[in-house]
Order: structure tokens, then sequence, then C-alpha cells
């Protein structure tokens, strides 16, 4: 298929318009005008480079692209050996930041919530990224810790009495740390991000609101699998997701 066919209707998909974020969300990078094989990963980092064209790809579908806010702009060091490989290879990158952290069907947060089993009741905070809901019983947080970290594949960290029953739940993937408060308003038992700072653990106790960090890669490996499933499904790409083990 042609490439600005798949750009186009993945913006339109993910409504990538409505969001301010921190980077360009659609393509980064501009590769081949066609096609065929589309790999995707969390972040396009030279190693998921490395692997998407040993897998043949002519394009790579990522949640953490190039070209951050606050970032040098020059084109040195390893911003520039991580585009010379693409242009030298003629591999387009793809990348979608809060849009896909947003997405209500096949977003990091929707989809994180399924394989939490929670059931999801809305969405709050800054543009609707906070998504909340409620497990169908009431769990020790120590027992909910622990069943995320093993369906996560990594140790999460957790704040708050593991004896404790939890059923309302808050979760924003990555490192929404920051909105652990507006969390904490609306009224739940638990906050799950991927990262955790300083200032949370003295939050969490005077909140009486349990924090869990699950992790930043673990708790974003899902919407953009999901995603690259879906645009291979619906223009008959070959697609790949490729997953470049990150502890953080």
């Amino acid at each position: 298929m042609k490439l600005k066919e798949l750009i186009d209707y993945t913006g339109q998909f993910l409504e990538v318009d409505r969001f301010r974020d921190y980077c360009p969300n659609g393509l980064q990078v501009q590769g081949r005008s066609e096609v065929g094989k589309l790999v995707s990963g969390v972040t396009a980092s030279m190693a998921l480079l490395d692997a998407a064209k040993t897998a043949g790809a002519d394009a790579i579908l990522v949640h953490h692209g190039y070209f951050w806010r606050n970032e040098s702009p020059v084109v040195t060091g390893i911003k520039h050996a991580r585009l010379k490989f693409l242009l030298q290879h003629d591999i387009s990158l793809l990348a979608y930041h809060l849009p896909l952290d947003a997405h209500q069907a096949l977003g990091n947060n929707a989809r994180l919530g399924q394989i939490m089993g929670i059931v999801l009741e809305g969405w709050a905070g800054e543009q609707g990224l906070i998504a909340h809901g409620e497990l169908e019983n009431e769990t020790a947080l120590g027992a909910f810790a622990d069943k995320l970290g093993h369906q996560l594949r990594r140790t999460p960290q957790v704040f708050g009495d593991l004896g404790r029953k939890v059923r309302r739940i808050a979760w924003c993937s990555g490192g929404a740390q920051g909105y652990f408060e507006t969390a904490i308003g609306l009224g739940v038992d638990l906050y799950i991000s991927g990262e955790v700072s300083e200032q949370v653990f003295h939050l969490a106790q005077e909140a009486g609101v349990a924090y869990i960090a699950a992790g930043h890669h673990a708790t974003e490996r899902y919407g953009v699998e999901m995603l690259g499933r879906h645009l291979a499904e619906r223009f008959a790409l070959e697609h790949e997701f490729i997953d470049i083990e990150n502890p953080i």
C-alpha cells in the first residue's frame, strides 16, 4: 500500500489533531513510498531499527519516536546514527505518542485495563489520558501487585499497605506519575503508572491511596502492537511486533 495512505488513515483513526503533545505524531522519517511489511515496537532505539531491517520492514511504527520538545535540534551523535540508518535503508518511521496512550479501543491505557481485569468506567484528567474503573471483586493490594507483575513480566514498585483491599483503580501508562493527585481526586483506592517520583511516596501515605509503578516500557508494550495488528488486518500488510526489553 502507499505510505501516504497509511499515514492518513492512522492519523484520522487516532485523532492526532486533538492532542497537544511533546513530539510530532505521524511520519517522522520518510522512507520508500510503498509499504508491504510493518514492524512495530515501543521505542525507536537503534536495537529496534536493526531488528526491523533484518525483518525486512518497509516502515517502523513506534510509541516513542524522535524530535522531543526541548531536546537539542542538531543532528549529531546518536540522533545522527539513527536517522542515517533509516535514510540509508529507505525505511519510514511512524510515531504516535499521546494519541496512542488515549485511544479508547487500541490504546495503551485501554489495553492495560483489559490485562488487569478492570471494568472501565471513564476517562479523566488532562486530554482524557487517565482511565478509571473497578475490579469485579475487592483484592488485597499485594495480591493484585503480584498478579500484575506476572502479567507484565516485571516486578512493580508498590506503595501502600499490601494487605489493604483495593477495588476502585485509576491508571495511566508510562511516565504519568504527575497525574497522581488528579487520580486521588477521583476517589480511587489505587493509582497505577509506569514510573514513580520521590514525592509520590509521601502523597500515597498522606492521601491513603496506594500507588504502583509497574514499569514505563512494561505498561506501554500493548498499544503499539495492537495498532500494528489493526493496520495489518485493514490493509493486508505483513506485521511483526518486536519487543526490545527495557527494565525501566
